[in-house]
């Protein structure tokens, strides 16, 4: 397998690029580097529970960065795992602070659905991020106007403040496409989202400029999956794969459904949505001939 994503512009393990680390995926890294002490020094997470006053179910929420982080916590778990090392602890500990600040998103809570609040965390510290899109334009790529349009039509009777405010949101979260140290995003997208007239000609043809813009970054690759495709038969709905530069991060496949979204991270389950992904990339046109199909589809509206 790794030879097959090396060499298809997926790095390989050994290769997982770089990315500024968000709050979320800080706090993963924090938990799984007192979960490598505790085990190192045979430790169990009943005994590291009862150490701070809770149990050892907290630790395991602890570890795997689903909990926030107490300072006074972590200093005696460091005690108690035997690290004293002043450089070592301190380092550790500047990542709590770190790992407690409020993500950016935060303040957008009123509108934010629960269930995308950890996927942007972790957009946020991807170093790759590679999806289908079956139905729209991939948010990371969306114009205002069209995010605009597409969201009023996803959330028919929302208040228009709700709506711009959303469309907020997602232009925040394009921002780490311009970032030095920003994602590489390889996006395939339906050819049936480009054709389907769902937020007028005008608001189209300007989102298939953006999409010609975004092409031409050397961080995005994008193509369009034609009709007829054979690879239509393997997928089901649209997903996305998250690479992290983090070593204690797995790959993950984030799953959005219509008020709810699932997150896989087993490893089959992930090799399997990977080898989907290849095959899609196989059989969508490549690069160059989608930016001449998206210049086709601007022309005719």
């Amino acid at each position: 397998m790794a030879a097959v994503l090396a060499g298809s512009g997926w790095p390989a393990d050994g290769d997982r690029g770089h990315s500024g680390s968000g709050p979320t995926v800080l706090r993963i890294t924090l938990g799984a580097q007192l979960r490598r002490l505790r085990e190192a020094r045979g430790i169990s997470r009943a005994a590291a529970g009862h150490l701070i006053r809770g149990s050892e179910s907290k630790i395991s929420r602890l570890e795997l960065g689903r909990s926030p982080f107490k300072e006074r916590d972590v200093a005696d778990l460091l005690t108690f795992y035997g690290v004293t090392d002043a450089e070592e602890r301190a380092a550790l500990l500047d990542l709590v602070k770190q790992a407690n600040n409020p993500g950016w998103w935060h303040k957008y809570s009123d509108v934010l659905p629960h269930w995308l609040n950890a996927y942007l965390g972790l957009e946020e510290g991807a170093s790759v991020i590679r999806g289908y899109e079956e139905h729209a334009v991939p948010p990371l790529l969306q114009t205002a106007e069209y995010a605009k349009a597409y969201l009023t039509l996803a959330n028919p009777g929302a208040p228009p403040l709700e709506i711009d405010r959303r469309v907020d949101l997602q232009r925040e979260r394009q921002r780490i496409l311009s970032e030095a140290e920003g994602p590489r995003v390889w996006t395939v997208i339906d050819e049936s989202a480009l054709r389907r007239p769902t937020v007028g000609s005008e608001t189209m043809r300007g989102q298939l400029r953006r999409l010609m813009e975004m092409g031409q970054r050397p961080n995005v690759t994008l193509q369009v999956l034609p009709y007829g495709a054979d690879a239509h038969a393997l997928v089901g709905h649209s997903f996305t794969i998250l690479r992290f530069g983090e070593p204690d991060l797995p790959d993950l496949v984030y799953l959005e459904q219509l008020n709810s979204a699932l997150y896989i991270d087993k490893r089959e389950d992930v090799d399997l949505y990977t080898s989907v992904m290849e095959t899609l990339c196989a059989q969508a046109l490549p690069p160059w001939t989608t930016a001449e199909l998206l210049r086709e589809l601007h022309d005719l509206l």
